[in-house]
């Protein structure tokens, strides 16, 4: 049975115009897109969106570097579509990430590292719910 994620392409990769081929990547992963949207978030809503970071010391930074642009926001769906995104994204600091993923490819820093993908069944349905109304999830 297919499950659902939820991915953000995010504002440094979106300035360096890296949306189309990210989202290739995806498609080519064999992830269905079940709603996409681009947006421009405030910092009060990336902190509501990232509240279980808060207290931790990158909060400030990252809540700042999330509304400092547009972003792409997807709601993805395939087989082990957690998993298998999250080994698609590559490790959180690109340095460290395989050849052939998202974050190696794309990402130039721990911060600016081009993509989030939720990490779990729970993460996923908050952050679904958090960016998109049960209407735009055909």
């Amino acid at each position: 049975m297919p499950q659902r994620t939820f991915s953000i392409v995010k504002p440094d990769a979106v300035r360096k115009g890296f949306t189309g081929a990210i989202l290739a990547e995806i498609s080519k992963a064999g992830f269905q897109i079940v709603s996409i949207k681009k947006l421009s978030i405030s910092k009060p809503q990336a902190e509501g969106f990232y509240a279980v970071h808060q207290g931790k010391p990158f909060f400030d930074a990252l809540t700042t570097f999330m509304s400092s642009g547009p972003l792409v926001l997807l709601v993805l769906e395939k087989e082990n579509a957690i998993a298998d995104l999250r080994k698609l994204m590559g490790a959180t600091n690109p340095a460290n990430a395989e050849d052939g993923t998202i974050r190696k490819q794309f990402a130039g820093s721990i911060q600016e590292n081009a993509i989030h993908g939720s990490d779990a069944e729970d993460t996923a349905a908050f952050e679904i719910g958090y960016w998109f109304a049960g209407y735009e999830l055909v």
